[in-house]
């Protein structure tokens, strides 16, 4: 797939795209139509609906939002549909509020935040290997409320546990440049992230060099993303599964 078509264009959310066209280490190239990231959906439209549910075959959305957030900020129209929904918030170790993971400040390390997400969800991202792995749970949309951070640290692990380079996983990450800007015009109209920082500021900087550095940590201390996710609770089974639904 080509970065276009790798592209949703939905009316009412602005950040979603096929993790699929990725090529892989050894061959082939990750599987279209499996795993969407996305922006929050919460504002989703009736044919937004019928795309991601009656063509794409939406089953399940991972919420890697805070309980908290995720209950009041929900999904729209998508509560009405059968689409199951799983809550895996990703945060930092100690976050307790929604501005510590999402910081309002004109600066941030990213690499450094993004180490810490992974520190404090380590369950998150196993069962969102576990999911994803299922087929009888495909096609399966995870987002965040950007569709760039706790979105962004998920699909690095995922990528890089099939064997997804850390040059196309950066790459891939950096493609919310191209919606960075609708992205944080239709979340500053809502309350909870009416303080978000300018696109190229702070937390709204999006370039692959924090994702990168995050890669390069994971493989550094863990030897990688598959390797973080079996010390972590996958087992061998799940891992060989999440492989095969995810590299065709």
């Amino acid at each position: 797939m080509s970065e276009a078509t790798r592209w949703l264009d939905l009316a009412e959310v602005d950040n979603i795209r096929d993790l699929g066209g990725l090529p892989v280490a050894g061959g082939g190239v990750t599987r279209s139509g499996v795993a969407f990231r996305a922006s929050t959906l919460q504002e989703i439209c009736a044919a937004d609906v019928t795309e991601l549910v009656d063509v794409r075959g939406l089953r399940t959305i991972i919420d890697l939002r805070l309980p908290d957030e995720a209950a009041r900020e929900g999904h729209g129209l998508l509560r009405d549909t059968a689409v199951r929904v799983v809550n895996l918030p990703v945060k930092k170790a100690d976050a307790t509020l929604l501005d510590v993971v999402v910081p309002s400040g004109t600066s941030a390390d990213l690499g450094a935040l993004y180490w810490q997400l992974l520190a404090g969800s380590t369950e998150s991202f196993v069962e969102a290997a576990r999911i994803i792995g299922d087929p009888e749970q495909h096609a399966v949309v995870f987002h965040c409320a950007a569709g760039k951070d706790r979105t962004g640290v998920i699909a690095a692990v995922l990528l890089d546990a099939v064997g997804v380079s850390s040059e196309d996983i950066a790459a891939d990450y950096a493609l919310t440049s191209e919606r960075a800007a609708q992205v944080r015009e239709r979340l500053v109209r809502i309350p909870a992230y009416k303080n978000l920082p300018n696109v190229g500021q702070g937390v709204f900087a999006v370039d692959g060099t924090a994702i990168g550095s995050f890669v390069d940590a994971l493989r550094a201390t863990y030897g990688g993303g598959a390797e973080f996710l079996l010390r972590h609770g996958l087992t061998e089974a799940e891992l060989a599964a999440l492989r095969l639904a995810l590299v065709g």
